[in-house]
């Protein structure tokens, strides 16, 4: 790679006097900028240096690889005169420099919330459906009735699926305090507080209300309910936090928990509490309101508005609100969940959309990120096909959009709707009312196929939009067939290397990494560890090529070809080293087994960070397939993975 080039190319296509600050990590460039509109990013997608961009935070990452990346930042600091800054700094400079909006801000605050929390709500919604399944009438009578040995099962089911909804408000109070900066645990108290009537009545038994200074106070339990957690766990934080500046160091670990929970609860259940509780019954009225006077035409708008909705980050606030339709639903209340619905037919019709584009491009780099994007998106991810493809291109977003609204129409006038929560795409069918099960893969296919058709017939008639530069590239493929029929005729020798574990956890698919740049394989294919054993080794005999200052990356170049980037955690180069220690340097020979390095996985969990380590094969290009030779429980020297060539 000419680093001077690609650095040059970056600063071109980004805007020398639009860069404001500029750091890097191990794989990436982080750039802030004033106007990231201004970007070329057309002149970015076709520079075969970078292998991907994506916008986070407030900062535009370039992806660069390993090793090179510190070369082109090199070049790139000498380019444009920017000061160097470390990743940290950055983050702190992205920040100020956002602009700020309540709206947004709010809506940030219930993702940062309710995304960790979602797993457990959409375990118990599947479980609930797959509850549903025994209890719903098929004809005449339901499954259990037709086999009645299925009946301890269902109802074993049935008390776990109620787990996570009865006991909502303690999962909020955890995760709120958390994102509020109060002690998680006593969050977990305000939320369990707020449920114990519910679950022990005999802590009121022969009471109607409690007689408080004059005031009668309402016990009524809060299971299943959100806002009223939210803003509880809120008093909490700001109360114990006051606390904390305020008591003596010799009584705060004492009477700071005691004196934050007691007002809180106080505060609770005579004002914020009922207050909330009747805001939020009102919220969730007023949305069955509309679903019940708009109907289809309603369900229908809905569906065309979902995906752009998708891209402010509103549908953060949506499980709020689900999870009240669905709790009303289990007590033969309301209409059921109808927003799961229109997501799915949205979900489904962006991955027909990539999909359309798949079978449309002849760029072997577009092709492998629409195959990945589009299963994903298929089962209810649709971030990599939005954002990687069909914003990009512009016109498959927009024809997902009609796509969704003809489903989403129909949808809404067969009156599908959902019993839980689940996955928001075709497997989604788990999660639907029995009897409408049917009526909801018809209009899963239904969306599928106007979308894909409608990209596809566009997209071939525009196919400059679908492969800007495809006339060029016809023509260099043309002239040079012979060459390289010539080179894929010496490569493909069906040589194979296998790279081993380089620590010990659970084994699982770059595809469920929690960062685009490794789960899109971006920078190559490979594997993903979960790990349970704080050190690293090397997988095979080879030479340390990078070894970085922060101490969380390795990239090592094998005696058996094979070049491999092993990234402990998500974002840890922001630890600036902090909990992490390397044994080696760059150059240094090592073999199969060797100690690189160690990560304090408890700290590092504890400062915010996913500790997920990346086993990345960054020269993929040079091998035919890349398959995965362990999935589950590995140590390390186990085989991982093996590339073919």
């Amino acid at each position: 790679m000419d680093h001077k080039k690609v650095a040059e190319d970056v600063v071109k296509a980004v805007g020398k006097d639009n860069m404001v600050a500029a750091a890097h990590c191990a794989t990436r460039l982080r750039l802030v900028l004033k106007d990231e509109s201004a970007v070329d990013q057309a002149a970015l997608d076709q520079n075969d240096g970078v292998k991907g961009t994506f916008s986070t935070n407030g900062q535009f990452q370039v992806i660069i690889g390993p090793g090179d990346v510190n070369n082109v930042y090199d070049y790139l600091i000498k380019e444009t005169g920017l000061k160097e800054v470390s990743t940290d700094d950055l983050k702190q400079i992205a920040a100020k420099n956002q602009k700020t909006n309540p709206v947004m801000a709010f809506i940030k605050l219930l993702s940062d919330i309710f995304v960790p929390i979602i797993p457990a709500l959409v375990a118990g919604g599947l479980l609930m459906a797959i509850n549903n399944l025994f209890t719903s009438e098929f004809g005449d009578q339901s499954l259990i009735q037709m086999y009645p040995a299925l009946k301890g099962l269902s109802s074993m089911i049935s008390v776990m699926s109620a787990a996570p909804y009865t006991f909502l408000p303690i999962l909020v109070g955890i995760s709120a305090a958390k994102r509020f900066g109060a002690n998680q645990f006593l969050g977990a108290f305000v939320g369990m507080m707020m449920t114990v009537t519910a679950t022990n009545p005999a802590a009121i038994e022969g009471m109607k209300f409690w007689d408080l200074f004059g005031l009668h106070v309402s016990f009524a339990p809060y299971t299943s309910q959100v806002i009223p957690a939210l803003a509880a766990v809120w008093v909490l934080s700001v109360l114990e936090k006051w606390f904390h500046k305020k008591l003596p160091s010799a009584v705060d670990f004492t009477f700071t928990p005691l004196l934050s929970v007691l007002i809180t609860g106080f505060l609770t259940f005579i004002v914020v509490g009922p207050v909330m509780r009747e805001a939020s019954n009102l919220l969730t009225d007023g949305i069955v309101w509309v679903y019940d006077t708009l109907g289809f035409v309603g369900t229908g708008i809905f569906g065309a508005l979902y995906s752009p909705i998708v891209l402010t980050g509103l549908h953060q606030s949506f499980p709020a609100i689900e999870t009240q339709l669905v709790s009303a639903f289990a007590d033969g209340k309301g209409s059921g969940d109808f927003i799961f619905v229109v997501a799915s037919m949205a979900n489904v019709a962006q991955g027909a959309a990539t999909t359309a584009i798949y079978f449309l491009t002849k760029n072997e780099k577009m092709k492998g990120l629409t195959s990945s994007a589009s299963i994903s998106a298929l089962l209810g991810i649709t971030e990599p096909a939005i954002f990687g493809v069909n914003l990009k291109l512009k016109f498959p977003f927009f024809c997902a959009l009609v796509g969704s609204a003809v489903a989403s129409t129909l949808a809404g006038l067969l009156h599908v709707i959902a019993a839980s929560m689940g996955s928001a795409g075709f497997i989604g069918f788990i999660s639907i009312f029995p009897k409408s099960i049917p009526f909801y893969i018809l209009c899963e296919l239904i969306s599928f196929a106007v979308a894909f058709a409608i990209t596809y017939v566009y997209g071939k008639q525009h196919m400059d939009l679908v492969d800007p530069a495809v006339a060029p590239a016809v023509a260099t493929e043309a002239t040079s067939q012979p060459a390289a029929a010539e080179e894929a005729t010496t490569t493909a020798t069906g040589e194979a290397v296998t790279i081993a574990a380089p620590v010990d956890g659970k084994a699982e698919d770059l595809a469920e990494v929690n960062d685009d740049v490794f789960s899109q394989k971006m920078m190559g294919d490979g594997a993903a560890i979960v790990p349970t054993d704080n050190t690293i080794y090397a997988p095979f005999d080879g030479t340390i090529a990078v070894a970085y200052a922060t101490k969380h990356a390795y990239g090592i170049k094998g005696d058996n070809g094979a070049e491999v980037l092993i990234h402990a955690g998500i974002d840890t180069v922001n630890l600036e080293g902090q909990f992490m220690e390397s044994f080696v340097e760059q150059g240094q020979q090592v073999k199969k087994g060797d100690k690189l390095g160690t990560v304090d996985l408890a700290k590092v969990k504890e400062a915010g960070y996913d500790t997920t380590v990346m086993v990345i094969l960054t020269n993929t290009a040079n091998y035919q397939a890349v398959t995965a030779d362990a999935l589950g429980d590995v140590k390390h020297g186990d085989d991982l993975f093996t590339a073919v060539k």
